[in-house]
């Protein structure tokens, strides 16, 4: 599934090869141990009377707000598992789904840095022979959704498929437009980067983010199957019914991680903690160059204006504008969780919420909250 939510009620919104295993893997990925820059749960008055006005009764979740690289508020709502009456936590696990194209981007951007490839090339130089009308699509091209590739020539996300697998249904698949001269979400695009990103490195997708971004950002909770998950920590999903449907690697999944329909455009897990600890690191350049990260956060392609915001896409960022307000943002969604990652770098603040439960039908849904949520957050953040 993608739609563009704040260009209707909000932002961009999206659906939703592990190496050899050994002692480096506890040192890159310890879930079962609290590091020394865990965050403890906090409570801002303001913030909190904010949502328990808006938030309606039902979902569990977190919400997580920053100033200045300074958490100001971490404080779960409702419960992550209903049937064991555990309560959502600032450590509790989450699929963030879309969210989970931004790592994407930033190892491309990666690779980069170090001289392995660049973001003109074409896909052709890292997949092999392709058909002719695929010859002109460039990495830059996937990573802004412009390349033309059409999602519903795909499997579902739970399908299994290999990475060649995936490589060979993408590039068999018949294009929507010529590269570069439209726009369209596409996962397809970002899992073919995943694959790009083993290519050039020689390592898996989950280990190359684990080494290059993880580990440098503090991140020790953040993966498919690395980290050391503590299953009590890690949500339940519910669907329209609020019927359970069971934790994200509960469903069909390889022993390494997501199939290659999911792997790279969606399908991470990680916890509010950890996606603040991403924020403060890109509010430095000990992961990615400050060069990196302009590339990164560029507004590349115009996809939209509502009500005076102007919408753009960068490298896995959606990249919104109205006069003086400046966002950074991505949020993600499947059947049953939802959630948004909102970075304003004028005011130096940032807000992250999430929940398993998206919608009940009839009652609520919390997408068409997603604008007064992240928006009145950051408001109070920054007062």
């Amino acid at each position: 599934m993608a739609v563009v939510a704040f260009a209707t009620t909000g932002v961009i919104s999206a659906c939703g090869n592990g190496g050899g295993n050994g002692g480096h893997d506890a040192a890159l990925q310890r879930a079962d141990r609290p590091t020394a820059a865990a965050t403890d749960e906090r409570t801002d008055p303001l913030i909190q009377s904010f949502l328990n006005d808006t938030l309606p009764k039902g979902p569990g979740g977190t919400v997580v707000a920053a100033r200045d690289g300074k958490l100001v508020h971490c404080k779960g709502f409702g419960l992550a598992d209903r049937e064991k009456k555990i309560p959502a936590r600032c450590d509790t696990t989450y699929d963030i789904m879309s969210i989970t194209k931004q790592f994407t981007a930033a190892a491309i951007m990666k690779l980069e840095m170090a001289g392995k490839l660049r973001v003109t090339d074409p896909m052709s130089r890292f997949v092999g022979p392709v058909p002719a009308d695929k010859r002109r699509i460039t990495l830059h091209h996937l990573l802004t959704h412009t390349a033309g590739f059409n999602d519903a020539t795909g499997g579902d996300d739970y399908e299994p498929a290999s990475r060649d697998g995936m490589l060979d249904v993408a590039l068999k698949s018949r294009l929507q437009f010529a590269p570069g001269t439209k726009w369209s979400y596409s996962n397809m695009g970002y899992s073919v980067l995943a694959a790009i990103i083993e290519k050039v490195s020689g390592v898996g997708y989950e280990r190359f983010l684990a080494e290059h971004l993880f580990a440098p950002s503090g991140m020790t909770r953040t993966g498919y199957v690395l980290p050391r998950w503590d299953r009590d920590q890690v949500a339940v999903e519910y669907d329209e019914r609020g019927k359970p449907q069971g934790k994200p690697f509960d469903h069909p999944w390889a022993a390494d991680g997501p199939y290659w329909f999911l792997r790279g455009n969606g399908g991470m897990l990680s916890t509010p903690n950890d996606m603040f600890r991403w924020h403060r690191a890109l509010e430095g350049d000990k992961v990615l160059s400050a060069d990196a990260k302009r590339k990164m956060f560029k507004p590349h392609v115009a996809i939209g204006e509502r009500h005076g915001y102007k919408f753009h896409y960068g490298y896995g960022w959606g990249v919104i504008r109205s006069g003086d307000q400046h966002i950074i943002e991505h949020d993600g969604g499947n059947d049953w969780s939802y959630g948004e990652f909102a970075r304003f770098p004028d005011h130096r603040t940032m807000v992250f919420w999430i929940s398993n439960h998206t919608t009940m039908k009839g009652k609520w849904n919390l997408q068409d909250l997603l604008t007064e949520l992240t928006l009145g957050i950051e408001k109070r953040t920054r007062r």
